[in-house]
């Protein structure tokens, strides 16, 4: 059986696996879903960095008694990403969902357009350092896609969303060596397959890392909180990849 370790992306905590982790527990598989630092029952200050979130994942990874399959969403895909290339032995396989491997120096806040930086900078100042979730008119005037959540997952999901530490944004998780020979899965939700490889062609910074023969880009068609929206559909993608990652 595998050993999974699930990363929520921005606002979140570890209760946003729930439903994938019981599937993968109910076949066999251990599961460790955590809540990012600085967030939720984590939150001590608004100055906790991506790179205090990567050296937690870190410490975790070297915690486990075996080699993980280590899944970042959204948000948590850069930090992810850089956790797995400074603990390399301890990831088997790397799964990053509705998210890209951002280039060492670029924060989470360069993905978006000059009056979306400035209105989250903004934001983020008037909250002491905090950046809390964006309501839902806004998240969908970005593009942001909420397929598949009903009313009550939505109430759900804004019930147990905290705010987020302001540097996790507007800062960057720094990279370590990537290695081509670890295995890495693109779970795309939001986006199809045929887009990422678009992009990743033309060069695109936070795409073009996907690219490498070493990524497998799996569609899972619904909105980009796919662990809410298809626990079910997420949690078999998963099993899948820790099935080749234990033979």
């Amino acid at each position: 059986m595998a050993t999974y370790v699930l990363v929520p992306g921005f606002w979140l905590g570890a209760w946003a696996w729930d439903g994938v982790a019981a599937r993968l527990r109910a076949d066999g598989h251990d599961v460790h879903a955590v809540t990012p630092l600085g967030v939720g029952e984590r939150a001590t200050t608004a100055d906790v960095s991506a790179d205090d979130q990567v050296a937690d994942i870190v410490s975790i990874l070297r915690a486990t008694s075996a080699p993980v399959v280590l899944v970042g969403h959204s948000g948590a895909g850069p930090v992810v990403v850089a956790a797995a290339e400074k603990a390399r032995g301890r990831v088997a396989h790397l799964v990053l969902v509705d998210t890209g491997p951002l280039p060492d120096g670029m924060a989470h806040i360069d993905f978006h357009e000059p009056p979306v930086q400035e209105w989250i900078r903004a934001r983020i100042a008037a909250d002491d350092g905090w950046y809390p979730v964006p309501d839902v008119d806004r998240l969908r005037a970005w593009g942001v896609s909420l397929d598949g959540l009903d009313d009550d997952t939505l109430e759900t999901m804004w019930a147990g969303a905290t705010p987020e530490p302001g540097g996790v944004v507007t800062g960057s998780a720094s990279r370590g060596t990537n290695d081509p020979t670890l295995p890495k899965t693109l779970v795309a939700s939001s986006f199809p397959s045929g887009q990422v490889r678009a992009l990743a062609a033309a060069g695109v910074p936070a795409f073009v890392e996907l690219a490498g023969p070493e990524w497998d880009i799996r569609d899972l068609p619904t909105g980009h909180w796919p662990m809410l929206s298809e626990p079910d559909a997420l949690a078999a993608v998963l099993q899948g990849v820790g099935a080749v990652t234990i033979m």
